[in-house]
């Protein structure tokens, strides 16, 4: 089933399936489309396409370098970019930091970092979860001090990261900070811009489950950080948290994600037998395939409502916390469902084939190699960015009124 889109949405299709097909990389296609695990220079390379076109930032006002895009323009753009096995954007600078700049930085802030953020300039990673503040953010315990000296007003942070994304590409990280000890635990907290070039940053990594190199542990030890860094107020850190992550959470839904996903378990379905018939006609299999679809068909029209408070400078409202629940429960049941489909195939795991060794890719038909590899990485996607189980209480609360 696809939407009703009126005539001008869908000549804007139109030109971003022509723009795809002329400019989308058929190596990057190639890679995303096997699951294989994408270079840093693959991500730079997209990054500069869409950069190029000036559709990079859609949700950005066109003052700061955005599109100006309208919540159905974005819809399409995500989902016919997923269909195209197009790399997702890195999502911390465009999608994460970049509102909060327009929203709570100063002028000079966001005269000085948007466009570096637009043209590349800085690779952006988040500074949030710690050893002891997961879900429970507001636990943090990395301090920032303030002081001055000849050199002028600064912070000297101390502490840790953990689960830092894509940190070990980074030269810039925005952190959540303690800047009160003695306050409450959602006061006292500063949104602080950190550069990981500074004495005092160390990142080791942590290896996942598919055996890829994604995430880390970050470590400051007497880092100094100019004053001017501070975005909002200090103290008053929370509210920039808490508006990032309404984005974060719209984001990890992954609309899009899910629908090339099920566009390959239904191309993979009708492929694979069970019993001399293909598994899109086994009667179980078929039900869950069914109600998955259902489950994604209802999660476009919530999608498109929630992006729409984003037109005109609005931010996702609780409503994000409703999207980044049901988005990562249909994704993970369309990656077990795959899983499945591939049987036997899915269990060997050789994780060369996912860093680009076509020789070691040739285990079963096509996918399969990334079939367990995915399932099993993707178990994260209800923990991360605040569980799902947090989720719920913010939608008890903040919907519901209970």
């Amino acid at each position: 089933m696809d939407l009703n889109f009126n005539p001008a949405e869908q000549d804007f299709r139109d030109e971003v399936r022509s723009f795809l097909a002329e400019r989308l990389p058929a190596r990057l296609a190639h890679k995303v489309a096997q699951g294989r695990h994408l270079a840093k220079a693959d991500m730079e390379q997209w990054h500069a396409i869409l950069h190029a076109r000036g559709w990079l930032a859609g949700h950005w006002p066109v003052a700061f370098g955005g599109t100006g895009w309208t919540a159905v323009q974005n819809f399409i753009f995500e989902n016919e970019c997923a269909l195209a096995n197009a790399p997702r954007i890195v999502p911390f600078g465009v999608n994460m930091l970049g509102p909060v700049l327009i929203r709570y930085g100063t002028d000079a802030q966001r005269r000085y970092w948007l466009p570096r953020i637009l043209d590349g300039s800085d690779w952006w990673c988040q500074g949030y979860s710690e050893p002891g503040a997961g879900s429970d953010l507001a636990a943090v315990r990395t301090t920032a001090v303030r002081g001055v000296d000849g050199d002028g007003e600064h912070y000297i942070v101390n502490g840790q990261k953990t689960w830092t994304t894509l940190g070990q590409y980074a030269n810039m990280i925005f952190c959540l900070v303690r800047t009160d000890r003695e306050a409450k635990k959602q006061q006292g907290i500063s949104f602080l811009l950190v550069d990981m070039t500074s004495p005092g940053v160390e990142v080791r990594p942590i290896i996942t489950l598919d055996g890829g190199y994604e995430v880390n542990e970050v470590f400051f030890t007497d880092v100094r950080v100019p004053a001017a860094n501070l975005v909002g107020e200090e103290n008053r850190g929370w509210d920039c948290a808490k508006y990032l992550l309404t984005y974060e959470r719209t984001n990890i839904a992954g609309v899009g994600l899910s629908v090339a996903a099920l566009e390959r378990l239904k191309r993979v379905a009708a492929q694979r037998t069970r019993n001399g018939r293909p598994l899109a006609e086994d009667s179980l299999f078929a039900a869950r395939l069914a109600r998955v679809e259902i489950d994604l068909e209802n999660m476009k029209t919530t999608n498109l409502r929630v992006i729409a408070a984003v037109a005109g400078g609005g931010a996702p409202g609780p409503e994000s916390s409703m999207l980044k629940i049901r988005g990562t429960q249909i994704r993970q049941e369309i990656l077990a469902l795959t899983r499945r489909a591939m049987g036997i195939h899915a269990r060997p795991f050789v994780a060369a084939a996912l860093d680009g060794d076509e020789e070691m890719a040739c285990v079963g038909p096509d996918f399969a190699h990334a079939a367990a590899a995915q399932y099993f990485n993707n178990r994260k996607l209800s923990i991360f960015g605040g569980s799902n189980e947090i989720q719920k209480n913010i939608v008890a609360k903040a919907i519901l009124g209970l």
